[in-house]
């Protein structure tokens, strides 16, 4: 064992004292860790060797160290089994699988998001499901009442305000527009409690967190994948490569034996090196630019991003006004077409937007990551810009926000328009969340699969030219995140939205995997999706964000609706927090939440977090200056003068690390004995 340690073979000089030290320090480190042998960074001889360092022969462990190991190993064991389960019983796992292979990582990453995006729903779902409504059926709550008999004084009128009742009692119109389910649990004016000194489970603090809860959950979820999905050239800088050679003798997995697999992993590779290829290009040419070039191309920037920023106001103005006037005008004879034409004219930029920006971004002659994800940030500017007019011009319009109107001054909402305006937002969003669907399915059908056959079954240079549909990334994320937007706005007037998004989203799937398959061409132009699943999950956040702003707004500040929902008698949403506050806590309760809620707590705690931010601060600091360290080490490692230096022996084989050299391993890899040998840069 000595000499295993010491690292000597027959006929091999000694080793030199100081890398005796290093090795007994090496290995007097290794025999106190706790760490599992199976997680250290060594070869398999060498763990065989720590392994009987820490247990020698002869020596006995007691019960409980025993006892703790084999449970250790069961537990790591039922681990690795049920995440083998998990991965094959997994959701979409094999058409995934099918679509990274033929297609790169880049348009499996879009296939990942939709499933993402189904567990959020399904998760958002349940908390609805569990805190109200199974509530609500169990507890059965008592009838409130007749609603409130009031008289509006609406000005220029002697009818009665307008319950929303479409002239067109069409029963699949009122389907298609929501009317249908108004009396249902759908929308927020079916829901109705009794007083809450009555009950002992309050629904309307369920109705009320239930929404915030989800928002936080959907918060947390997608700050975590953002972190995993971060691109490894953020941690290793953008001019460290991985050498294509390592690809090229270490891709192939000798594993696989089945023809239909081995074309799925020949074409994955093929994509890699493409991808490789194309990003080695655009940095040649980068670093090849004169100041010249660097100027025109910066011109070429700000040409191209002023004219697309025009583009997104004169969308979001056209946005604005469809909204108002489809709003104004509810009593007209086109009343068939003003239902629908908000979404309609959101679909239409939507739908023209990301096409301009595509064809203006490669005016640019970014690499395609940089590409994929300038074209998605505009993308992201237009949707959700589109969707914030859209929720300021509904609310300039039912709540009276920069309006003067005789009944807003009155009831706090346009209540000579909208007698219950929680549901007449929830049936707009439902509109918009029914149509992006519709959309989806009539653009794969009529208009995908006849230009397929009509390129298929035509020649000439015009089908060449038109060719298939090329599959957009960028446009298609952008797609589900207005929709998955548009289901948080809806949590608190639709609160059963997301259960049909998910059902959306579930047919999304294959009809865009039907549509990638066969009626599309992929992209020429391959991307990582290392780097793009950063930005699809930035997006969401946005969106996110974009939802719990109204949210709150209307929670804490808007008066509700007279006659319909939860909180009929209160004048906001939240006042029934107080409330309850009041009734079933007891004194030193409350005055430790109004603490809480008070500034004098509010200044220390942000004291707090901006030491607890330094200190993050701090240790990514540090963290990027040992990653510059390794990266030099890595680079000293592979220096082909420091790899063999004179007078010093190379590397016994057929040994691991410890037990082949008389260094540790960080001194190893010079391949000689005593102190590493440095390389000036």
């Amino acid at each position: 064992m000595q000499r295993q340690c010491s690292g000597q073979a027959p006929g091999e000089p000694e080793a030199e004292p100081g890398g005796e030290e290093l090795c007994e320090q090496e290995m007097k480190r290794l025999c106190l860790s706790q760490q599992p042998v199976r997680v250290l960074p060594y070869a398999m001889m060498d763990k065989r060797f720590i392994r009987q360092l820490r247990e020698p022969e002869g020596v006995k462990t007691s019960c409980w160290q025993q006892w703790r190991r084999r449970r250790q190993t069961a537990g790591r064991r039922l681990g690795e089994a049920a995440r083998r389960l998990t991965r094959g019983c997994g959701l979409w796992e094999g058409a995934l699988y099918e679509i990274g292979g033929l297609f790169g990582t880049g348009i499996q990453s879009y296939f990942t998001f939709l499933r993402f995006l189904l567990l959020l729903n399904l998760l958002t779902l349940l908390l609805t499901c569990s805190f109200v409504l199974l509530p609500l059926v169990w507890l059965r709550p008592p009838d409130p009442g007749p609603a409130l008999n009031f008289t509006l004084q609406c000005p220029g009128s002697g009818h009665l305000p307008q319950t929303g009742v479409s002239k067109f009692n069409n029963l699949l119109w009122n389907v298609f527009t929501g009317r249908a389910f108004n009396n249902t649990c759908l929308f927020y004016g079916a829901y109705r409690a009794g007083p809450e000194s009555s009950s002992t489970y309050s629904i309307r603090l369920a109705y009320l967190l239930s929404p915030l809860a989800c928002l936080l959950l959907c918060f947390c979820g997608i700050l975590r994948r953002m972190v995993k999905g971060l691109p490894q050239k953020m941690f290793l800088g953008q001019d460290y490569r991985s050498p294509l050679s390592a690809k090229v003798f270490s891709s192939w997995d000798f594993c696989i034996r089945g023809q239909e697999a081995a074309t799925i992993k020949r074409h994955e590779i093929s994509n890699e090196f493409k991808m490789e290829l194309e990003e080695g290009r655009h940095l040649l040419l980068l670093q090849q630019q004169t100041r010249a070039q660097r100027a025109c191309h910066l011109l070429t920037y700000l040409r191209v991003n002023i004219l697309i920023g025009l583009l997104v106001v004169g969308a979001i103005s056209a946005i604005f006004w469809a909204t108002k006037y489809s709003q104004d005008n509810k009593e007209e004879s086109l009343f068939l077409l003003l239902q629908y034409l908000p979404p309609g004219v959101i679909a239409l930029v939507n739908f023209l937007g990301p096409l301009l920006f595509v064809f203006l971004v490669q005016l640019e002659n970014y690499p395609p990551n940089t590409e994929v994800n300038l074209t998605l940030i505009w993308c992201v500017v237009l949707k959700l810009a589109s969707l914030g007019m859209f929720s300021f011009s509904l609310g300039q319009t039912v709540l009276c926000i920069g309006r003067n109107k005789t009944s807003c001054e009155s009831y706090g909402y346009n209540a000579c328009d909208y007698q219950c305006w929680e549901n007449s937002v929830g049936e707009e969003l439902y509109k918009l969340s029914i149509f992006n669907f519709l959309l989806t399915v009539a653009f794969a059908f009529l208009v995908s699969l006849p230009r397929r056959m009509l390129v298929e079954r035509f020649s000439g240079r015009f089908w060449v030219w038109l060719d298939r549909e090329e599959f957009l990334v960028p446009k298609n994320v952008l797609d589900i995140v207005e929709g998955q937007t548009v289901t948080w706005m809806g949590l608190f007037y639709c609160p059963l939205l997301p259960l049909l998004n998910s059902i959306f989203i579930f047919l999304t799937f294959y009809i865009k995997k039907y549509t990638l398959l066969r009626n599309s061409r992929a992209s020429p132009r391959r991307f990582r999706a290392s780097s793009s699943i950063f930005f699809f999950q930035l997006v969401l956040l946005l969106g996110l964000l974009l939802a719990a702003v109204p949210l709150g707004y209307v929670v804490s500040s808007i008066r509700s609706s007279w006659d319909c929902g939860l909180f009929a008698n209160y004048s906001a949403p939240w006042q029934v927090v107080p409330e309850l506050v009041a009734l079933w806590l007891p004194p030193p309760s409350q005055r430790i939440l109004y603490y809480l809620g008070s500034h004098a707590f509010s200044f220390p705690l942000l004291i707090l977090l901006s030491l607890v931010l330094t200190v993050c601060i701090s240790q990514s600091q540090a963290s990027s200056r040992a990653i510059r360290r390794l990266r030099k080490q890595l680079v000293w490692s592979r220096c082909p003068s420091c790899r063999h230096p004179a007078g010093q022996r190379t590397r016994p084989q057929g040994r691991g690390v410890l037990q082949a050299s008389s260094g540790s391993p960080a001194t190893d890899w010079s391949g000689g004995t005593g102190s590493p040998t440095h390389c000036r840069f």
